[in-house]
């Protein structure tokens, strides 16, 4: 898709008249009001095609964060909208309450066909946080309908994100997130995630790591009762905190954990389905079945908002019978333009190899991000697939971290405003340890990965100097 240059790309838009409306009157999320209030201004961004984006004054930078884990084919792509564009024309909007259309139907098909196991039942909503929100209100009414109402509880990890809606909140693990909404949906119980890099036992041992991680989940279940604990909602990858992939064995022991004490296993996909680990799903990828899997935004590759809960037959069986219903839906989960999307996005996936291309590649991409670790303010490399975090530190010796006030300085003060001087969109984040975090399309390859190694290697040696 031919891009506009960016002469054309600025002077299409009035940068004055954008800034002034949005300082009036647009709230943006998960952000500090105070940069536009201030007169600073907040980055426009008008156009993508491929991995770049191109901002209201014709800037062009590398999207190294998929837009938000979710741009997974590409920005530009002119065969989803023309997709969009046909379903609006023959089908705009209809609800799956009672009803069903054509591409709800073939893409629930679908889903179930990539889904591991006999994940095969798919409940749609139309965004990560919402899957979350209908796996937690399943998980609860499951175990009623098995007679066992008091198992309402659930586990999750240390500072592990699952969303924004009461209840998913309640799952989410970062108590900054939540401190000002309380008190909040009850229930949530945290145990230890699996970042190795801080690893409080078995340090030298990866495997043994993760046992000691798995085995946190079997003591919380046991220290909370079993018969209170409905289910532990776990990301094949965790995201907060920077990337931090399962050890080895890890989620084998949490399966058989769950399957000895009657607790369901809820898989959080929003961000590591649909590719981003090298498969549909990661739980394919670390080989184990889950009982639910949560999904959004790779579905779309985000042309079209979505997102579904796919269920196990276990968990469906109860509501194949009789009156029972499950009293839960939103407006537009299952649209037809996002399913009609989908449905095409997921064929370019099988069409130009996606997958097979962050397989091949994702080993390339991390030894190229660890030629940053000669840098003294790099500590750790980790993630997966086309998914990584680097760990800032003050001191590689000893591993120390930055506190709040220097946080603050080096993530907010200078890293974010600097990468993206530099050409560069991801994620500079303090939601645990500071960590910048990478995600890019999985269109990409090698050469893409030394242009990323050579923005952040600028930009953090000159960090360094400046603490």
């Amino acid at each position: 898709m031919t891009m506009p240059t960016p002469v054309e790309a600025s002077t299409r838009y009035d940068e004055a008249d954008l800034q002034q409306k949005a300082k009036d009157h647009l709230w943006m999320h998960f952000a500090r009001q105070s940069v536009m209030e201030d007169g600073h201004g907040v980055p426009i961004i008008v156009k993508g095609d491929g991995h770049h984006i191109w901002d209201s004054q014709g800037k062009k930078y590398f999207d190294g964060l998929s837009g938000l884990f979710v741009v997974n084919a590409g920005h530009g792509r002119r065969r989803l909208a023309e997709v969009a564009a046909k379903q609006a024309e023959e089908l705009a909007f209809f609800p799956i309450w009672s009803y069903a259309h054509p591409n709800a139907i073939e893409l629930a098909d679908r889903l179930a066909s990539y889904a591991p196991g006999d994940l095969n039942r798919v409940f749609f909503s139309t965004g990560g946080g919402e899957a979350v929100e209908t796996a937690f209100k399943l998980a609860k009414y499951y175990w009623k309908l098995q007679g066992r109402p008091t198992k309402h509880k659930v586990i999750s990890r240390a500072v592990a994100y699952h969303g924004t809606p009461q209840g998913a909140l309640a799952i989410t693990g970062i108590p900054a997130m939540k401190e000002m909404f309380e008190p909040i949906t009850p229930g949530g119980f945290r145990v230890p995630n699996t970042n190795f890099y801080r690893a409080p036992e078995h340090a030298d041992d990866l495997g043994a790591f993760g046992q000691w991680a798995a085995n946190r989940i079997e003591e919380m279940i046991l220290f909370e009762g079993p018969e209170t604990v409905a289910a532990v909602f776990l990301e094949p990858v965790q995201n907060s905190g920077g990337c931090f992939p399962p050890p080895p064995g890890y989620f084998q022991r949490v399966r058989e954990i769950c399957d000895q004490y009657d607790v369901l296993l809820v898989a959080d996909e929003v961000i590591t389905g649909f590719g981003r680990i090298g498969n549909m799903f990661a739980s394919t990828t670390y080989g184990f079945e889950p009982d639910m899997i949560t999904c959004a935004k790779g579905m779309t590759s985000g042309y079209s908002p979505i997102g579904a809960t796919i269920v196990s037959e276990k968990v469906y069986e109860p509501f194949k019978h009789g009156q029972t219903s499950f009293y839960h839906g939103y407006t537009f989960g299952g649209h037809p333009v996002s399913s009609a999307v989908a449905l095409a996005n997921l064929d370019i996936f099988e069409e130009e190899k996606l997958l097979e291309n962050v397989r091949e590649n994702s080993p390339i991409f991390r030894a190229t991000l660890e030629k940053l670790l000669d840098l003294p303010i790099v500590g750790d490399v980790r993630g997966d697939g086309y998914f990584f975090g680097i760990e800032l530190v003050k001191d590689k010796a000893t591993k120390e971290t930055f506190d709040d006030d220097e946080s603050e300085r080096l993530l907010r003060g200078f890293l974010s405003k600097a990468l993206f001087e530099a050409g560069l969109y991801c994620r500079a984040d303090d939601r645990g340890d500071p960590v910048v975090q990478l995600a890019p399309p999985l269109t990409v390859g090698p050469k893409e990965f030394d242009e990323i190694e050579s923005i952040l290697r600028g930009v953090l040696t000159e960090a360094w100097t400046r603490l």
